[in-house]
Order: C-alpha cells, then structure tokens, then sequence
C-alpha cells in the first residue's frame, strides 16, 4: 500500500483546485493531460507519456476536463475488470456525475447515461440481464451466419469487382457487420446510411452525438414495439421473449449495446486486418505461405490495434488502491485496452508475433466480457478470407503514408483504405435457403438452430428470391463433411 494521500481525481476541497483558466487539476507534472482536444491527435503517445509519468494508473482529464484516471497496465485492467466487489459499471457511482462536474451536455453522455442494461447492472440484476443476452444468442446458428458472412461477401464485392478499384472501408468493412447485424436482429427496414452515419457519430463523441443517439434509440424503440407485436424468428424477438420478461426499455436498450457495439467494433476489425494485410508483405506472406490463418492473423490485430482502444468507465466502490494510486470511492476509471496491449511488462517486444495468445483486452474480462465476440471475430474470419480468394491480386492504391483515421477517445476508425487490382467478372451467389423455425428459448437451456434466422440486404446487396425447385442430390459424407468444415 502507498501512503494515504488526497485522490488527484477529488474535487472535494475547492483549495486544491487549479486557478482559473489553468487546464491541470491536481499537482501532476504539468498539471494534467487532455484525453481530448488539439493535445490528444495522438492519444497513443499520451497514454506513453501518461505510463512514463505516472505508472500503469493515471490521472487525466475527459471532455470538459473532468478528471478521470486511465488504467494503462493489463495486470492493471484486468483486475478492475474481474474485481466486481471493488469496481462498477454504475455510472451512479461516479462523484463527477453526482456533484455536476460531469455535466448532461457533455458530448460523452451517451456513453455515461446510466441505462437499465446489463453492462451498468450488479448483482441478481446484471445475472437476469446478462442472462436474457446470452439467451437470446444463444439461437444464433453461426454455421449459418459464416454462409451468410460469406454470401454478403461475395455481394459486396461484386458492386466494385469489375471497377478495379475501391474503397475498403466505405464499399466492405462499413457494410458487411451491418448486414450481418441486420440479418440477426431482424431489422432490415431500419438499415440506412444515416444509421450508419449516427452509430459512428455517438461513439466519436462529437457535439451531435446526443442527437444521434436519440435517433438510434428511435428506430431500436420502434424494432421493439413491431417485435413485440409480432415476433419472429430474430434475436430481437427471443430477447423479448426470454423468461427474463425485460420491458420495452430494457430490450431497446439492450438492442443498442448490441448493435453499436457489434457494427463499430467489427468494422474497426475488419479496416484493420486488411490495412496490415496490405501494408505489410511479410505479414501477407504468413498468410498465403500458410505460415499464418484467417484468424490468427485477427488474434494479432485484436492485439496491436484493438477496435476500441478505452472503455468507459468503471467507478470505485470504495476507497482502495490501483496501480500504486490511492483511489477514492466514487472516481471513474477508464478501461483502458490499448494502452494495456502494450504494457511493457507483458510485451517487452511488440514486434513479437501474438499469434494463438487470447489474452488481449480487445473483448474485456470479467462479469462484463463481450458477450458476442464469437460473432465479431466469425465476420472478420470469413470477411477477410471470402474477399482475398476473390481478389488474390489486390494492392493498396496510395502510399501507406497517405492513410488517414478519425480518432476519438473509444475508437481509431480508417478514413479510407483504397485498393487496385485487375478487374474481375460478378460471381453468382447463392440465394439465402429457407429457413425452419427455431427452437422457443427455455430458461437454463441453450437453444440451438437448424437454420439462420431472415436475411436483410444491406446497402448494394440484392437478395435473390427463394426458388421451388427440387432440392439437388444429398452429396456424400466426404463432402458433407467439408462443407462443415469450411462453414457452408
């Protein structure tokens, strides 16, 4: 234990207080350091410099400067995370909220509003919240959703196939997870660019990002309604039929942590994979040599660029210590992924090679570990296989120098990653088969599925219509047993 000294984080006594104007709070070596504005282009460098000054815990400042302390050690974060009996993610029990240091204005409010969801629950509650999310996908066929990650795939890439060229980003990795998200919450009506343009505005933090959440919250409101009204075979429906019996709010709720953090972060994924694929030859090389798969190559990119780089926030349930910092009850501490998948003490090296190592923080730990990280990475696994087949000559189409991101205090999004190759003819693709229906959730039961649940297209993608023609011929074990294998 250090000595007991005053939390650099306390606004309790107005005598410790920074003069007017001055942007530190607190005694730190050139007062404290902004997590936003001109001063954070790069958070990367200030977390360094934040681990150089302080340690693996450190005080900083949020938008508006309210302080908070960012948890940069893994040993560090992953304790906070898996320690509930000390840390919450009530946001109730933040002191900056319930003094009005953090005001309802703040363009991170969205992020800290508290919400009857699963991640700002405890106790019997969080077990009956979480428990109707895990429930509910738990009838997530993933067989059927890698055919439908596939098949979306090979959609997407025949709208620029025959150009030559395009544009990773805004033409794959933005359209392929809402595709696939629209396809498992059951909300194909609900998909539009200003949907997509609202998702990614909320997490930037901006000052409309308030009103972009409302407008999310507008459209998962009016999903829950009709879904409630008349159910399908959908993982919206089975959250609202789960015996949980959440209300309306809950499952809306419930519906944006799912959407949000699914679509942002799976997009981040995808970008981030493709760029190191294109930039780095010795790293394609491992890939088409062999040396390397699909998904050790994602493992490696949840390590060096995980697709949120902080979490916010977890809140101190009581006086203790992290990190060698006294923390008071009530400060917030921020989840800090990044900075933790480069902590020195458990990668001296980072030019080491990650591959099979799961420890990163990209998905959390704990009570409140990402629950639908199957689903992410099976997008990025078969995205990135399903487009390199069909594009084996593909080439980055700028200098690497020449690559720009939109960063904010959750996210590193790739502006654009534009890319050559030689033209290629559409291929055709499947039509969706039809499904059967899913089994009713039971509570305790895993359910399973015969089937994926109805398919929506995204932006571009056109969806052929069932046939009734005769089934082809069954083909033989040897085959059947291959097409598992490859997900189809």
């Amino acid at each position: 234990m250090t000595p007991e000294s005053k939390s650099l984080t306390d606004t309790d006594d107005p005598t410790l207080g920074p003069p007017s104007g001055c942007p530190a709070h607190g005694t730190g070596p050139g007062g404290l350091r902004r997590l936003y504005g001109p001063e954070a282009e790069d958070l990367g460098a200030v977390y360094e410099k934040l681990r150089a000054e302080h340690g693996s815990v450190a005080p900083a400042l949020l938008h508006d400067d309210v302080p908070i302390w960012v948890v940069l050690g893994h040993g560090e974060n992953l304790h906070m995370v898996s320690t509930p009996s000390q840390y919450s993610r009530d946001t109730r029990l933040w002191n900056k909220l319930q003094d009005g240091t953090f005001k309802p204005d703040n363009p991170l409010m969205p992020h800290i509003a508290w919400q009857p969801i699963c991640c700002h629950a405890e106790g019997d509650e969080h077990l009956r919240l979480r428990g109707a999310v895990t429930g509910a996908m738990s009838t997530i066929n993933f067989r059927g959703i890698r055919r439908s990650i596939n098949r979306y795939t090979q959609q997407l890439v025949n709208e620029f196939c025959e150009e030559g060229e395009a544009d990773l980003v805004s033409q794959f990795a933005e359209h392929l997870p809402m595709a696939v998200m629209c396809e498992i919450l059951g909300m194909p009506e609900e998909y539009n660019e200003r949907l997509v343009h609202a998702a990614r505005d909320m997490l930037k933090g901006t000052e409309t990002a308030i009103a972009s959440n409302a407008y999310i919250m507008e459209a998962l409101m009016g999903l829950t309604a009709r879904r409630r009204a008349h159910p399908q075979e959908d993982f919206t429906s089975h959250l609202i039929n789960h015996p949980a019996k959440l209300n309306d709010e809950e499952v809306s709720q419930h519906l944006r942590v799912v959407l949000i953090a699914a679509y942002e972060a799976t997009t981040n994924l995808l970008a981030n994979v493709l760029r190191v694929v294109l930039t780095n030859p010795g790293f394609r090389a491992q890939l088409k040599g062999g040396q390397m798969t699909v998904p050790e190559a994602v493992e490696q990119s949840l390590w060096d660029e995980p697709p949120f780089s902080t979490q916010l926030a977890y809140f101190a349930k009581q006086d203790t210590e992290l990190g060698g910092q006294r923390i008071r009850k009530g400060d917030g501490l921020l989840f800090g992924i990044a900075p933790g998948n480069v902590d020195p003490r458990v990668r001296p090296d980072l030019t080491a090679n990650m591959q099979g190592n799961r420890s990163h923080l990209a998905f959390g730990g704990g009570p409140h570990e990402c629950p639908g990280q199957d689903t992410g990475r099976a997008i990025a696994d078969v995205g990135v296989d399903a487009l390199l087949a069909r594009l084996p000559d593909i080439q980055l189409n700028c200098g690497e120098h020449e690559l720009r991101w939109r960063a904010s205090i959750s996210t590193r999004h790739l502006v654009r990653l534009p890319v050559r190759f030689e033209p290629k003819e559409k291929e055709v693709v499947e039509p969706r088969p039809l499904g059967r229906p899913v089994p009713i959730q039971r509570e305790g039961h895993q359910a399973t599925v015969s089937s994926p649940p109805p398919g929506c297209p995204a932006s571009g993608i056109t969806q052929a219509a069932p046939t009734t023609a005769e089934p082809p011929a069954r083909p033989g074990l040897l085959r059947r047993v291959l097409l598992w294998l490859s997900g189809r």
